[in-house]
């Protein structure tokens, strides 16, 4: 009995992940939206008003 306890102690605890790694990619990931939504973003509401407006008109 105590080995399968240990056992499922073992894969619980190897089944965890990489939580530093995950949050290096969702740091990661939210800074390429922002730096893009910098570079990008006036361009982007411009494109989108430019086609809601031939649109609309």
């Amino acid at each position: 009995m105590t080995s399968r306890i240990e056992q499922l102690r073992r894969r619980r605890h190897r089944e965890r992940g990489d939580v530093p790694g995950w949050v290096m990619i969702t740091l990661m990931t939210a800074g390429i939206v922002v730096g893009l939504t910098a570079i990008a973003g006036p361009r982007l509401s411009a494109m989108l008003n430019q086609a809601l407006s031939s649109v609309g008109g």
